[in-house]
């Protein structure tokens, strides 16, 4: 674990937030076996890192009441996993950034991945690759609009201004702010959650993986 890693534990730690660190995702889990009781309702949010560090198909795999909104039909069904999230014993994400700070950033367009994290679940488990760790605010908006929303665009086929540039049009200005971007239908920037200090102790979980996951 470099010093980069530990100030950022502890700093979650010091903000009331259970933080780990697991060299592999195999081993991010089976602590998730022991932080998540068989039979929970559980639920999560779009995420590539859930998909390649093995949680998504853990959590769906038949052990626990699986929220699962990709066999909805219709829209309405949708909605419906979306309002019953709120009410679920745990709900799994992951982070657009982490800083050294013990914050937790994330940016969000339908948003209700950051509404789930803000409030509802009894437990959040948040699992993030070691490329998620930035220093500060400033570098977490900077990592969004350069590593994360860009090829998220890619990946969802939505045709915005960074899927063809690579980066937040923002970004031709010296100092761009936060909340800056694009104004199309298809922007996936549209709510901006930093998670400080929490009143809820330990409510919020983060799982720092030793390797590279998700954007």
């Amino acid at each position: 674990m470099n010093e980069a890693i530990k100030t950022t534990l502890s700093n979650l730690k010091r903000n009331r937030m259970e933080a780990y660190y697991v060299d592999t995702k195999e081993e991010a889990c089976a602590l998730i076996k022991t932080l998540v009781n068989k039979g929970d309702t559980v639920s999560c949010g779009g995420s590539v890192t859930l998909k390649q560090t093995g949680v998504y198909d853990l959590i769906s795999g038949g052990d626990y009441n699986f929220l699962d909104r990709s066999v909805c039909k219709t829209s309405e069904e949708v909605e419906e996993v979306y309002r019953k999230t709120f009410c679920a014993d745990a709900f799994f994400t992951s982070a657009n950034a982490v800083t050294e700070n013990g914050e937790l950033y994330n940016v969000d367009g339908n948003s209700n991945r950051v509404a789930a994290i803000l409030y509802g679940p009894k437990s959040v488990i948040c699992v993030c690759g070691v490329n998620k760790i930035v220093k500060n605010i400033d570098e977490a908006i900077r990592r969004v609009k350069t590593k994360a929303a860009p090829p998220n665009t890619v990946r969802l086929g939505i045709e915005t201004p960074c899927a063809k540039t690579g980066e937040c049009i923002s970004l031709r200005k010296d100092a761009p702010e936060m909340c800056e971007g694009c104004h199309g239908d298809g922007r996936i920037c549209c709510n901006y959650v930093v998670c400080a200090q929490q009143r809820h102790i330990n409510r919020i979980k983060v799982i720092i993986i030793g390797e590279e996951y998700g954007y």
